[in-house]
């Protein structure tokens, strides 16, 4: 990413997450001394080595650097008890790896984690008949059904997997992510068009668009492993908008929350059938009520107060009765069709200068911060070749999100899982893996004065700190954040405090460590 581009980024995100503190030496009341902001950062640093401060973000200019804090004084003496440290939310730390999956998983692939060691993938099944291939019964560890051999050596048919399809997507499941059984169908040819995926207890619940690009439907299964279809729920939102390729997540509150494509801004047909506007839905129990809020990303340019009209590949051909055609002419834009089709056509709002477009969208939360991922089409570099994938995020899934970044290059239609201890980032083009946002390294120590005389006499151990990541029972999306946090118990007493800390760069990628918030909590 250039660098004023994420200044830029840097700048949104810190309105979005900044907390007013105090970091002066204060008060013997003092719980917490906090570093935070630009002014924070600028005024408690004592010294600084190779480091730089940026739209309140403490980042090394290159491989390493260091920074010593003033001495935090008081009048009586204090117990320290830990030493947090805050990264930016960013999450630029993605390394591409080799195809997540196996070659055969066809389309928009949909990650599902139904609990650990429990890890699924949803999507067409484009295996071709192999008439030399000679299927042999075997075992995987973890798995007690019978299972049979395939051509691909990651990929394992369990009795699901041997029926014929039913046209829509199939089921895989792993333990590793490394072996995938093979289930079967999970949708008929109605709901070929799947977008996302929630679990509730020991329902499944499959969302898929019908007709493509509209109106969130849902099936909700409770046997992944039968080769069968669940039960159809019929339409779970029906979306005043066109466009939908949805996310779904739910928050702790166990409310879902529903993310779709807005197309109402732009010629979608013209733009990778993305758009800069995201809606956001929310309902209680994810098969109907869902109520429209504010949207989850608005980067929308100038309306203009005109409108014009597009047609849409799918519409008329999957569901006539509800998206009745017309004849196509050489004055409206086309896309993939030709004089005289019949065709559903959708209206739009011109908007000026153009828009960036993004859509396709998948949903985590990492504590409490939460990430949208998606395609990314940039202004002015149009086509697939030009599409990458994009995430951005939020402090609170009702609040507005904010572009961070993106990486690879075509048509993603990504989604995203935590399994195995790391995230992982499955697309239609490249696959990503990534240890979290935390970026390493980060060495810490805490020096202490026990005699009031201004001087430190004792100081921790240096110690690497860092942010752990675990599950949430009972959740899919949701990921628990363990702090990166120093124990200092076996410092001793004192009125004095400071701070040492050592950034060093050791990914192979565009990320940083870049520190948000430096907390000494007291007891």
């Amino acid at each position: 990413m250039m660098y004023s581009e994420r200044n830029k980024i840097l700048s949104a995100l810190i309105l979005l997450v900044c907390i007013a503190c105090t970091s002066k030496s204060g008060g013997d009341n003092d719980s917490i001394w906090k570093i935070k902001s630009q002014e924070e950062m600028i005024e408690n640093i004592l010294s600084s080595e190779d480091m730089e401060i940026n739209e309140g973000l403490l980042f090394p200019k290159n491989e390493s650097g260091k920074i010593t804090t003033k001495i935090k004084h008081f009048t009586e003496k204090r117990a320290a008890q830990k030493l947090q440290i805050v990264q930016s939310p960013i999450w630029e730390n993605w390394t591409e790896t080799s195809e997540l999956g196996t070659p055969n998983m066809a389309d928009a692939p949909i990650f599902l984690r139904k609990s650990p060691g429990n890890y699924w993938i949803f999507s067409r099944n484009n295996s071709e008949p192999n008439t030399t291939f000679v299927a042999k019964d075997t075992t995987l560890n973890g798995f007690s059904v019978p299972l049979k051999t395939t051509p691909i050596s990651n990929q394992f048919n369990a009795s699901g997997g041997l029926e014929d399809g039913l046209g829509g997507y199939h089921a895989w499941q792993s333990h590793d992510m490394v072996n995938w059984v093979h289930h079967g169908s999970v949708s008929d040819a109605e709901g070929k068009w799947m977008t996302t995926a929630e679990q509730v207890g020991d329902k499944t619940y499959l969302y898929y668009d019908f007709p493509n690009d509209q109106d969130p439907h849902l099936i909700i299964d409770e046997d992944l492993t039968d080769g069968k279809m669940g039960k159809k729920m019929g339409i779970a939102f029906k979306d005043p908008s066109d466009g939908s390729d949805a996310a779904i997540i739910r928050d702790l509150e166990g409310n879902f929350h529903l993310i779709l494509e807005d197309w109402s801004p732009l010629n979608a047909s013209k733009r990778s059938w993305d758009s800069p506007l995201a809606s956001h839905a929310i309902s209680k129990d994810g098969i109907n009520g869902f109520k429209l809020v504010e949207p989850a990303v608005d980067y929308r340019a100038k309306p203009t107060g005109k409108y014009d009209e597009y047609p849409h590949p799918h519409w008329y051909k999957e569901d006539p009765e509800n998206f009745p055609g017309k004849e196509a002419t050489e004055a409206i834009p086309q896309h993939r069709i030709k004089k005289g089709d019949i065709k559903a056509f959708a209206k739009y709002e011109i908007y000026e200068p153009e828009q960036p477009a993004y859509g396709d969208w998948a949903a985590i939360a990492i504590g409490g911060q939460y990430y949208l991922f998606g395609d990314y089409d940039p202004v002015g570099l149009h086509g697939r070749e030009n599409m990458k994938t994009a995430w951005f995020t939020s402090s609170d899934i009702n609040k507005p999100f904010t572009f961070c970044g993106a990486i690879g290059k075509g048509h993603p239609d990504p989604d995203i899982m935590f399994a195995e201890g790391q995230f992982y980032l499955i697309s239609q083009t490249n696959d990503f893996i990534s240890p979290g946002p935390w970026v390493e390294t980060v060495t810490v120590r805490v020096g202490v004065d026990t005699d009031d005389d201004g001087e430190i006499d004792e100081w921790s151990k240096w110690q690497e700190v860092k942010e752990n990541y675990d599950y949430v029972e009972g959740f899919s999306k949701q990921v628990a954040k363990i702090p990166a946090a120093l124990d200092l118990a076996d410092l001793p007493d004192g009125y004095g405090f400071q701070i040492e800390l050592i950034l060093d760069d050791t990914t192979d990628n565009e990320s940083k460590p870049m520190i948000e918030a430096v907390e000494l909590v007291f007891k």
